[in-house]
């Protein structure tokens, strides 16, 4: 795997130290691994390692800079064939997360402390994995920048247990104890409470020693100063000493007695912490965010907490009078950091998160229109499941659809959208666009390919956008065909769409999984009203309102109906709420009595009484594409629409047409309906007689 880590400088840093051992490890084990930083005292580390690296000035927040290193990382990315992006701070994120759009390399984060809630910092958790240190940092991205449970992955920070070799309580002269502490020069580290609580140690210990280790952050210089006015105040300038920025801290660290972490603020972890106790230095910290996950008070450490000067002193005096206590301290220390915080953990568990970010595809497939299209969806969700069979695989449908879909095995995630209702207008156009882009999708199929469907296949800021170049939006898809220019059965139509993902259609059918529940009411319907052992033949009476022109004639179902029973058959009627009064004219107009399951069945209860007909008649609706998935033969009726564009391949089927061209019209032009008057009774028996027999 090829893995590029980028950071914005190079310099002495728990950050730093940390993408120089992680970058070590994956090449040791046989990864390629890049470092991208805008340079810095540790770059030779990494050359002298065998690590490549690249300069950009990922430092600078200068919008035009970014855009500028984006283009230069995206050839870097191409050029070095790299899997996974790894940014490690804000700017640096923003930069690869533009970079890994243009070139799909997988984006993972690692959000390594508190951020406000600046534009910059809401890129840390856009990456499709978000390391965080601690439980702490991860409630902190979930509640403050949205990032969702899934997407988080809690790795703590490590040590290298060879660097940092256990030693134990260090052996020391009577009358001689040395606490420090070690980092950034910044108030948010608490120096200055270190510094009143070793004037406290000395009224009981005063040949204690303390030290202050770590560079002055950029500027904190007046921080400094006062530091050192409070050292001289507290007449301890013969017993603190500052000794600035430290690359040795191993060897800082085995001068030690007891390290202090005198933090103030929200630690994201605390990796000095683990550093001192695997050398095994007791610890003394701030009872602060993820310090509090490190340190088990009285087992492996001491908690104080933040600002208790006194608190700290009565710390150190304790270990002073109790070298039992210390040693104890330090043992657990050790066991817990080899246990837990060490670099061989840290690197795999980081690994790991590369490997499922680069083999676990999101994909988000688009389809949120009429029962009937979400039906013919099916198969290239099965498709997708194959050629991608570690997917996470979302689905968009529209409410009326979702019931089709909910118990489809190739779907992981079904998403429902309701553009009357919570999805309506820009503000829920925008709650679902928001839902969209927390999943971070890898690939997004818009099935749907109108403009609102294309619309939020961008919005998802996906790499890759799927979908037909039909002149509605498309230019928001970046991998777009052309329609054909024949006529294709629907299912073959949306493989056009895949095939560019080079996922071939393969024969696949159209299936429906009704639940036990609907089997149960499809029985106890045929159990009510059809006598064991007689055919059962379902009619599709139903036609959406707006499409009346694709519905037969009243009188001729009737007699479809009598015929049917005549010869033994069971005839069961099916259809919407809407086609309440047609099928009232049916059964008024018919000898027989067909059993009548008009606005009495939802669609998967549909689906289980289909399933139990031996034959279907339906016209160009969900109905048919249901008796296909079904599996079940039927006989279509077509009017004003091309069967050659709307029955599903492989199906059973016998397709009746007459009269004119399909004119695609929802009210007959000539007012008299030759197309679907020219269906005669006959014509259906004799198609029925097909599949079933003669049944006349």
């Amino acid at each position: 795997m090829n893995i590029l880590q980028i950071l914005p400088q190079l310099n002495v840093g728990g950050v730093e130290t940390g993408t120089i051992d992680l970058a070590k490890y994956l090449v040791r084990h046989g990864h390629r691994c890049v470092v991208v930083s805008a340079g810095g005292s540790l770059v030779e580390e990494l050359r002298e390692a065998g690590i490549s690296h690249y300069e950009l000035p990922v430092e600078n927040k200068a919008f035009w800079v970014m855009f500028k290193a984006a283009a230069e990382l995206s050839r870097i990315i191409e050029g070095e064939k790299i899997d996974v992006v790894h940014a490690r701070s804000r700017v640096p994120a923003w930069v690869g997360f533009m970079a890994c759009r243009k070139t799909g390399a997988a984006f993972v984060t690692t959000a390594h402390g508190h951020y406000s809630r600046h534009i910059f910092s809401y890129m840390m958790g856009w990456g499709k994995y978000t390391i965080v240190p601690s439980s702490v940092i991860g409630k902190h991205m979930m509640e403050d920048f949205g990032v969702p449970l899934a997407n988080i992955r809690l790795i703590p920070r490590s040590v290298d247990l060879e660097r940092f070799a256990f030693r134990g309580p260090r052996v020391r002269r009577e009358k001689e104890f040395v606490v420090g502490v070690i980092g950034r020069i910044t108030p948010i580290k608490g120096q200055i409470y270190f510094l009143k609580a070793m004037a406290r140690i000395l009224r009981s210990a005063p040949y204690v020693k303390g030290c202050i280790v770590g560079s002055v952050s950029p500027g904190k210089g007046n921080y400094m100063e006062e530091l050192e006015v409070w050292t001289r105040r507290l007449g301890l300038s013969g017993a603190v000493s500052f000794l600035g920025n430290r690359r040795d801290v191993p060897e800082v660290l085995k001068g030690l007695d007891a390290l202090i972490m005198p933090s103030i603020a929200e630690e994201s972890f605390g990796r000095v912490v683990v550093e001192a106790q695997a050398v095994g230095v007791p610890v003394i910290a701030s009872r602060v965010g993820g310090v509090v996950e490190i340190i088990e008070d009285g087992r492996d450490g001491l908690l104080v907490f933040p600002k208790d000067d006194e608190a700290m002193a009565q710390a150190v005096l304790r270990l002073i009078g109790d070298p039992a206590l210390a040693g104890r301290l330090a043992d657990a220390g050790r066991r817990k950091v080899e246990e837990r915080y060490s670099l061989e953990k840290m690197a795999s568990d980081t690994l790991a998160v590369y490997e499922e970010a680069v083999s676990i595809k999101r994909i988000l497939v688009i389809k949120f229109s009429a029962v009937g299209d979400a039906i013919l969806a099916v198969p290239s969700l099965k498709a997708l499941k194959k050629k991608y069979p570690l997917s996470h695989l979302v689905c968009l449908t529209g409410a009326p659809a979702a019931e089709v879909l909910e118990r489809c095995p190739f779907i992981d995630e079904l998403l429902v959208s309701d553009f009357k209702g919570k999805d309506k207008g820009w503000r829920g156009f925008g709650r679902l666009v928001r839902k969209l882009l927390a999943r971070r999708f890898d690939y997004v199929v818009d099935l749907q390919n109108n403009r609102k469907s294309h619309m939020l296949s961008y919005a998802t800021m996906s790499p890759h956008r799927y979908g037909y170049d039909n002149g509605k939006f498309s230019f928001l898809l970046n991998h777009r065909v052309k329609g054909a220019r024949d006529l294709m059965a629907p299912v073959e139509h949306q493989f056009r769409v895949l095939d560019m993902m080079d996922v071939a259609y393969d024969g696949e059918t159209l299936d429906l999984w009704p639940s036990p529940q609907d089997e149960a009411f499809a029985e106890y319907f045929l159990k009510e009203h059809a006598a064991e052992g007689r055919s059962v033949i379902g009619i599709n009476i139903g036609a959406s309102p707006r499409w009346q022109s694709k519905r037969w004639i009243a009188s001729r179902f009737a007699r479809l109906c009598d015929a049917l029973e005549e010869k033994g058959n069971r005839v069961v009627l099916t259809g919407a709420a809407s086609d309440a009064a047609f099928a009232k004219k049916i059964l008024e107009t018919a000898k027989s009595r067909p059993a009548c399951a008009v606005a009495q069945t939802t669609i998967m209860q549909l689906a289980a009484l289909i399933g139990r007909c031996q034959v279907y008649v339906t016209g160009d609706s969900a109905p048919m594409h249901v008796a296909a998935a079904m599996h079940v033969p039927f006989v279509a009726l077509f009017g004003p629409t091309d069967p050659r564009r709307h029955l599903p391949s492989g199906a059973r089927c016998v397709a009746l047409q007459k009269g004119c061209r399909p004119c695609y019209r929802d009210m007959c032009a000539k007012k008299t309906h030759p197309c679907m008057k020219g269906i005669l009774v006959e014509d259906v028996l004799a198609a029925i007689g097909q599949f079933a027999g003669d049944p006349v």
